[in-house]
């Protein structure tokens, strides 16, 4: 199994850094808002890697943090007047329902960057005392970027331009000894949240949050570190900074970044009106159709959302998902008890060519478009030969292998039941009987268990209206 690794920018053979487990550190989301479409290609890319190296039998310790306390995070509750804890727990709470709905493994951990300041003033300490860090006038601390001889080698960046690109935006009042200089801790403002520590009342910079949760949760090498590719310079060269810098170890053997989506061949921005989040585009597809959608296309190539190509994914799902019906179908109706016969057993056995070239995408740096590709073959062959007569074993082989590859790139094949008008109706009396009680909580689940039917409720004036996704 080959993985592209950015630090080397070549295809390496993947051997880990402990035979058969893998330690894997994947950078989630700041949490201050739902998640948008962008956020959601890193998270279904990494969980199909994590699956596939499940699959060839690793173990992998999977960690994907949620930064939860940021300056947007700060921004959002002072216009709300709350805490900055009640946002990020809000959108954690909402991005995990988003996860869910895309079929995204929980990771064996979710650390959050508040609950792990010791580590980060443990770790700022050592850096200090190694003389890889700094604390100016005001209380900051900086990373000493020049003392750190291997800076700009994982985005490959020479320092000296580094340093000069610098000088053209320098910052007026920063006490730093070099521009390229980072901050590890930052005094607190006026109403943020602080944390105590021995340069001031304050809190950490965002790059020593994940040196300290890949440290805690993983150790100091681990065997995978990713990201969209917007994370390569400055974070991830500032990751690596820190971490060998403070363990005097290698940090990550593999570096793995996603390449970025575009809308309608333009950069997604808000100011551009073409900003998409999870939950929207959840009101229009089943979030399948999204998962799909982003695996249609290698992870590091650049990737275009539209509606054309959602709806082209909704169509190349439907074929997967009817070809899994129809074999449940034929199944029911099949003589039962029936064994295969030899003839069927060698049908069967056509059937491995597919299951090699799905893996033989795979392994070449998770080639998730080729074994797509081979995914559709399976189903023309299922097609062809399951059909009415064969016997239940035959039909239920198929199905377990069509249903097995599908799975490992967290494709369901199991159509969702259909759900009849009276049902919703009854939904909705309920949850509005719910919200009369001022029970919110019980009225927000029946909206999210009837979203994740397909069914979209707007409150109006006139009452309660629904329509199907």
């Amino acid at each position: 199994m080959k993985i592209y690794n950015t630090l080397t920018k070549q295809k390496e053979e993947f051997v880990p850094v402990e035979e058969g487990k893998v330690k894997m550190y994947v950078c989630g989301p700041t949490v201050y808002n739902y998640i948008h479409i962008g956020n959601a290609r890193p998270m279904i890319v990494f969980d199909t890697v994590r699956r596939y190296l499940e699959y060839k039998g690793y173990d992998v310790n999977y960690v994907s943090n949620f930064t939860d306390v940021d300056d947007k995070i700060i921004k959002k509750a002072m216009e709300e007047g709350v805490s900055a804890q009640e946002i990020s727990s809000r959108y954690i709470a909402e991005c995990k329902k988003d996860m869910a709905a895309m079929n995204v493994k929980p990771a064996t951990t979710h650390p959050l960057a508040t609950q792990e300041i010791d580590g980060m003033l443990q770790m700022i300490e050592e850096l200090i005392e190694k003389g890889y860090a700094y604390r100016v006038e005001d209380g900051t601390v900086y990373f000493r970027t020049r003392k750190f001889p291997e800076y700009g080698k994982l985005s490959h960046k020479n320092l000296e331009d580094l340093q000069a690109g610098h000088r053209d935006i320098k910052v007026t009042g920063e006490q730093k000894e070099e521009e390229t200089d980072f901050v590890l801790w930052k005094p607190k403002k006026e109403g943020e949240p602080y944390w105590d520590s021995p340069w001031s009342q304050g809190r950490s910079g965002w790059h020593i949050e994940c040196s300290v949760m890949a440290k805690k949760y993983l150790g100091d090498e681990i065997d995978i570190h990713a990201g969209g590719e917007d994370l390569i310079f400055p974070h991830h060269e500032n990751e690596i900074a820190q971490s060998e810098a403070a363990n005097g170890k290698h940090f990550a053997k593999y570096w793995m970044h996603n390449g970025f989506l575009n809308i309608d061949n333009k950069k997604m921005s808000k100011s551009l009106g073409n900003f998409f989040t999870v939950r929207e585009i959840s009101e229009k597809y089943d979030l399948q159709v999204l998962r799909f959608f982003m695996l249609s296309a290698h992870y590091r190539s650049p990737l275009n959302f539209s509606a054309e190509l959602m709806e082209a994914a909704k169509s190349g799902l439907e074929r997967i998902v009817t070809a899994a019906e129809n074999l449940k179908h034929l199944m029911s109706a099949a003589q039962a008890g029936r064994s295969m016969t030899e003839e069927e057993a060698a049908i069967f056995a056509g059937s491995d060519v597919y299951v090699d070239k799905f893996e033989a995408a795979m392994d070449d740096d998770f080639n998730t478009a080729d074994a797509v590709s081979a995914i559709f073959e399976l189903v023309k062959y299922i097609n062809t030969h399951g059909d009415a007569g064969k016997s239940p074993e035959l039909l239920q082989k198929f199905y377990d292998r069509l249903s097995s590859l599908c799975d490992i790139l967290g494709i369901i094949v199991e159509r969702k039941q259909e759900i009849l008008d009276d049902d919703i109706e009854a939904l909705i009396a309920e949850r509005q009987a719910a919200r009369k009680e001022k029970n919110f909580a019980r009225a927000d689940e029946i909206r999210a268990q009837l979203l994740d039917m397909g069914i979209i409720l707007e409150d109006t004036r006139e009452g309660v209206k629904w329509k199907r996704a």
